[in-house]
């Protein structure tokens, strides 16, 4: 690949990836479906159709046709089939490091918001973590939903970086700043279970030369760096991650379907369960420390490249 697009420094390359990036960009949720035949399995049509969606939005939406769905193996073979194998044991995690995602009255996790039915603001998973511990990507796997609500929202964090750095380029310089954000310490009972953490909000993956993004849109969970243009890139950033942006995709998971994608901002709407009915929510999410594989810059150049020839 010539060059980097993320890099503030070579312009030419930002150019040509935003053209690419651009170009044919989807539009819907119903544009990133891919139907799989079979629970535990992914063909090579199949896993070309996931990929060549990730390459473009860095997501997918996955609907399970035939088989058993409900188990968690089934998210650990689509997981290590796109390369996903450094499942991250965040503190409510499941003892295999594959967290279920229901409504919890009581203990550790009912202090938190993703094992409630209250809406979840936008973010990206493990904002917290050490910089060597970054999630990269992950899956959420449905097995039942709730009786109403529960929708997600999808956006693309290369998509906010490029309106950001199309308005303010000196804002995306602020947020790739060491000390841009500090998320609070993490504490229970008195017992500090994490420390604070300080990092940037866009990097850029010395390997992969791929874009990483830590956000969330809960003040009370961030702290930005007090200077001009990182207060004013914070509130950009406000108004370009959100329900009003032209790029989010929304959509309700069924029974069967997940996203499988590069970290991206998520959200979440307030749900009702109906256990009488049987209808009460039960996700399975895995957090992982790797990337897709196969969708850096480079990746995606490749693949442009090959469709034009």
């Amino acid at each position: 690949m010539r060059g980097n697009p993320f890099s503030l420094r070579d312009d030419d390359a930002y150019r040509r990836w935003r053209e690419r990036k651009l170009d044919g960009y989807p539009r819907t949720s119903a544009d990133l479906l891919v139907r799989l035949g079979e629970a535990g399995t992914v063909t090579p049509a199949e896993h070309a159709a996931i990929l060549s969606r990730c390459r473009k939005a860095n997501v997918a939406i996955y609907e399970i046709a035939a088989g058993d769905y409900t188990s968690k193996e089934c998210v650990r073979a689509l997981g290590r089939r796109f390369g996903l194998a450094r499942l991250d044991g965040n503190l409510c995690a499941d003892g295999d490091r594959i967290t279920s995602l229901r409504v919890i009255a009581g203990g550790r996790r009912a202090g938190y918001i993703p094992y409630s039915d209250r809406p979840l603001n936008w973010h990206t998973d493990g904002y917290y973590n050490p910089a060597e511990l970054q999630i990269r990507a992950f899956v959420i796997h449905c097995v039942r939903d709730a009786a109403r609500g529960g929708d997600n929202g999808l956006l693309d964090p290369e998509m906010v970086y490029l309106q950001l750095r199309d308005a303010r380029p000196r804002y995306v310089e602020a947020l790739m700043q060491a000390d841009a954000v500090t998320i609070p310490p993490n504490s229970e009972g008195g017992t500090e279970l994490r420390g604070a953490r300080t990092g940037p909000v866009f990097s850029i993956d010395p390997d992969s030369g791929t874009l990483h993004m830590r956000y969330t849109a809960r003040t009370r969970s961030i702290r930005w760096k007090d200077d001009r243009d990182t207060r004013a890139a914070a509130a950009m950033l406000a108004e370009l991650v959100g329900d009003d942006s032209p790029f989010v995709f929304r959509h309700r998971l069924a029974p069967g379907q997940g996203v499988i994608c590069n970290n991206v901002l998520h959200s979440r709407g307030a749900f009702r369960d109906d256990p009488e009915a049987g209808r009460s929510r039960l996700l399975y999410r895995a957090r992982y420390y790797d990337r897709i594989a196969g969708t850096g810059p480079a990746d995606c150049e490749r693949e442009v490249a090959a469709c034009s020839g």
